[in-house]
């Protein structure tokens, strides 16, 4: 790990964040392989912080699935599934498309208005942290007006974890994100539940498709 990985914040919400963007990444990235320990003496030394945001991190990271915490053992990296990936961003095609089907024509102009504001957040983002901030707004205002609560529930779940934090992984992952939320907003502003349920639908399955890619030429 180069010196640049060294983080110098003193927010330490904001430093526990970061670290866990660093250790996320390396994890999918295979740098941690599966069932090996991450000690937190030694990242703490590599990344130039004390102890705490790390062992924030490594909670955040076992409630993503992406490590287990052992007594006797501590933090121990998970096997990453391509077929859990595979099952995840189908899900959430399937079901982010019924809750915006149900959702668009119900939001009002003031969530319009919120939409277009995160929209122009994300287009004006100069970091992935502030981009994938305003993202996960952009998605849960599209199918805030969902009535089905059960639904809005299966679909919190599956955004948990890694899923919130693909652009941290995919290179141009925000670029082409913003061209294709364009596309949904231009919908949504038209009141067309259909067509902006399919653009939605069809984003999230490119996002898949691009994770799991980068996974495999990972693995």
């Amino acid at each position: 790990m180069n010196e640049n990985t060294f983080l110098r914040l003193s927010n330490r919400d904001m430093l526990a964040t970061k670290v866990v963007n660093i250790l996320r990444n390396q994890i999918l990235n295979g740098e941690y392989k599966p069932n090996e320990r991450l000690v937190q003496a030694s990242i703490a030394e590599q990344l130039g912080v004390s102890r705490m945001p790390i062992r924030e991190a490594l909670k955040q990271l076992e409630a993503e699935g992406l490590v287990s915490i052992e007594p006797h053992r501590g933090a121990v990296v998970n096997s990453v599934s391509i077929e859990d990936i595979k099952e995840i961003y189908a899900l959430r095609s399937e079901l982010e498309k019924m809750a915006a089907s149900l959702s668009v024509s119900r939001l009002t102009e003031l969530d319009i208005k919120e939409l277009q504001h995160k929209f122009k957040e994300m287009e004006e983002a100069d970091n992935v942290d502030d981009f994938v901030a305003a993202n996960i707004e952009f998605h849960r205002l599209i199918i805030k007006r969902c009535p089905w609560k059960r639904l809005l529930s299966f679909i919190d779940t599956l955004w948990n974890g890694f899923p919130q934090h693909t652009p941290h992984l995919l290179p141009q992952q925000m670029e082409k994100s913003n061209e294709e939320h364009k596309e949904i907003l231009n919908a949504i502003t038209k009141k067309d539940s259909e067509k902006a349920s399919i653009l939605l639908a069809m984003h999230i399955e490119r996002t898949g498709d691009s994770l799991l890619k980068k996974l495999l030429e990972n693995a």
